[in-house]
């Protein structure tokens, strides 16, 4: 089931084009929403909850149109929002029990969620806690606790880990991870940050000036080019050089060697083992070459935009 379909969705703010003819569609599982600042994540994410009107194509959520059915749609998502506008003098149990109330849920069953939330996000002891007296990683953790205390389809996170430190960081990621896995929730994340998504997320779309370069599973994005990459722990021009006398292609850059095309006869891996061993090195590594959301981004935005690539 696509849980967010679009079709030419197009979104301008005056003469600013915020989306250009967005086609995508969100799976299961937890997914990223990469691009730059300013490349319209925030934008798309509002159309999602409705609270935005497209210029021009469509949107589904949960199969609904979020602008004529957003009470309804809102209603399944869960939202944590990238500023941090939470009331500092309510506790942190209050607040996320009140959304909660306000996603529908009875007051009891509210009370027992936002305390199964917060515990859940590791809050647990500080839940009684003014917000405003927390940490600004408690309070990240609070807003995700109110984004999945009602149980949501769908939890939307925009920039999630804004403002944290490596370790908060860390920590945040792993949460986020933990929620798509062991909750079992599913998840839309927005990052500007490539290392984010790459660890955390199942698929991945990818924005540039409105516009989707990419978008797919991880697994299948990041498919290489059928060469291979061979790490030592030594100087790999002497292996460069017998693979070429062996009549195979391969390029050398520092301790690694890029070997291309592979087949799968076997002899290209003999003789890659068989240099290894001549040229008296340590072998770290020998895998498939695969592409890195860098890559990819870059890629996409040089196709996507070839004129101002070149300039």
């Amino acid at each position: 089931m696509h849980l967010v379909e679009t079709g030419g969705l197009t979104k301008r703010f005056g003469d600013r084009l915020a989306l250009d003819s967005v086609d995508i569609s969100v799976g299961r599982g937890v997914t990223g929403l990469l691009g730059a600042n300013g490349a319209g994540k925030t934008t798309l994410l509002r159309l999602v909850l409705g609270l935005a009107r497209p210029d021009s194509g469509t949107i589904t959520v949960l199969g609904k149109d979020p602008h004529h059915d957003g009470a309804s749609v809102r209603a399944r998502i869960g939202w944590s929002a990238e500023h941090d506008t939470v009331p500092g003098d309510v506790r942190a149990q209050d607040l996320v029990r009140h959304l909660a109330e306000v996603h529908g849920l009875p007051a009891r069953a509210a009370l027992g969620r936002a305390s199964d939330a917060l515990n859940e996000v590791g809050l647990a002891e500080e839940r009684f806690r003014p917000i405003g007296t927390m940490s600004t990683g408690q309070r990240q953790r609070v807003k995700l606790a109110m984004a999945i205390a009602h149980d949501p389809a769908l939890v939307l996170l925009d920039e999630p880990t804004n403002g944290l430190d490596p370790m908060q960081r860390d920590d945040m990621l792993h949460l986020i991870r933990r929620i798509g896995t062991e909750f079992g929730l599913d998840v839309l994340v927005s990052s500007h940050l490539l290392g984010e998504v790459e660890r955390i997320c199942d698929s991945v779309i990818m924005l540039a000036e409105g516009r989707v370069v990419a978008s797919g599973r991880l697994v299948d994005l990041r498919t290489g080019d059928d060469s291979l990459v061979v790490e030592v722990d030594g100087d790999a021009a002497p292996i460069v050089a017998a693979l070429t006398a062996a009549g195979i292609v391969v390029e050398a850059d520092g301790t690694s060697a890029f070997v291309a095309p592979v087949d799968d006869d076997g002899r290209v891996f003999d003789e890659v083992r068989d240099a290894v061993v001549a040229a008296g090195v340590g072998l770290r590594r020998m895998q498939r070459r695969t592409a890195s959301l860098e890559d990819l981004f870059l890629a996409g935005v040089a196709t996507a935009t070839p004129e101002e690539a070149a300039e």
